[in-house]
């Protein structure tokens, strides 16, 4: 196995050692869960959380912000990660808070219906209804309808990509002026072995259990599955939002990452994309120099694509 960041060793004892599955799902999901809880305690960082309903649908989010501003600001629109199956809306939590702190924007993070006791496209319509409710009330949370990005995590990117490609496609909504896919879980279609990716923390057969429980076994890997579901299905990435991938050098999805931002920028798409060698899927939950390098390049370029610097997007 190639060697890790020796950094990352109090990382990697948090993460799985054995591949999710059906009879340890439960067991998972409690182990995602204890990641986070165990976090530190907040800090007096001028953040505030609260939990709300989007009124007429049964999606919950949960809201960071600042406790004190003047004016409307942007907003981000963070989907956790968790395969699909697990993770909850406060996945995340501590960077979230951060990118509130240092950026004073306001950060919505949905609370999806996991799967397999909802497949797609539950997940997608949960995250579309938020988008759609900051959209059609932005004074709810006194933000700027015309900043409004989306960040997704691992299969959270998957949904945040989807998400991205649906706003295009329906024309309904206002463009996106970000989508930051992180490791995100992009295809269906399996991963073969090369001997160097997928041996930590993010399995193949917890990715193949992953999409088997949100589509249904019988339609992974299929013709049928759409690109709403699986965004490295969609054959054209034009017209796009402004993207930013960080992938894991690692990790087993790093290819699709990397296939998925040649592909966005082939379609002429702004497109910043980043591998940190020696790192794993998960790795930036920790205190290491690589895990901060990869949080403040994030947090450069939410700035950047939310004008609070000046520049251009990515």
């Amino acid at each position: 196995m190639t060697a890790i960041d020796p950094e990352l060793a109090p990382v990697l004892e948090r993460m799985p050692t054995r591949p999710f599955g059906a009879d340890t799902l439960e067991a998972d999901r409690a182990g995602m869960r204890a990641v986070w809880s165990a976090a530190s305690p907040p800090p007096e960082d001028g953040v505030t959380r609260s939990e709300r309903r989007v009124p007429g649908t049964d999606v919950g989010v949960v809201v960071f912000e600042p406790a004190v501003r003047t004016g409307v600001v942007p907003a981000l629109l963070f989907i956790h990660g968790g395969g699909f199956v697990g993770g909850t809306a406060d996945n995340g939590a501590p960077f979230n808070r951060r990118i509130v702190a240092e950026l004073g924007v306001v950060v919505v993070s949905v609370d999806y219906r996991l799967a397999p006791e909802a497949r797609y496209p539950s997940q997608l319509d949960d995250c579309d209804a938020v988008l759609r409710w900051l959209h059609a009330d932005p004074g709810a949370l006194g933000i700027d309808p015309s900043r409004i990005a989306v960040e997704g995590v691992s299969a959270g990117g998957a949904l945040a990509a989807a998400l991205a490609l649906r706003v295009r496609d329906e024309c309904e909504l206002p463009p996106l002026v970000l989508q930051s896919l992180i490791y995100p879980m992009l295809d269906d279609r399996g991963v073969e072995p090369d001997g160097v990716t997928g041996e930590i923390a993010w399995f193949r057969e917890s990715n193949d259990f992953g999409w088997s429980c949100l589509l249904g076994a019988d339609a992974v890997g299929g013709p049928d599955v759409s690109p709403y579901a699986a965004p490295a299905r969609a054959t054209d990435l034009s017209g796009l939002p402004p993207t930013y991938i960080g992938a894991a050098g690692l990790d087993l999805l790093v290819y699709q990452d990397l296939d998925y931002a040649t592909r966005l920028i082939a379609a002429g798409v702004p497109t910043q994309v980043e591998v940190y060698p020696r790192t794993f899927h998960g790795f930036d939950v920790g205190s290491a120099r690589v895990s901060e390098d990869f949080r403040r390049s994030r947090l450069a370029v939410l700035r950047r694509a939310f004008g609070l610097d000046g520049g251009d997007t990515p």
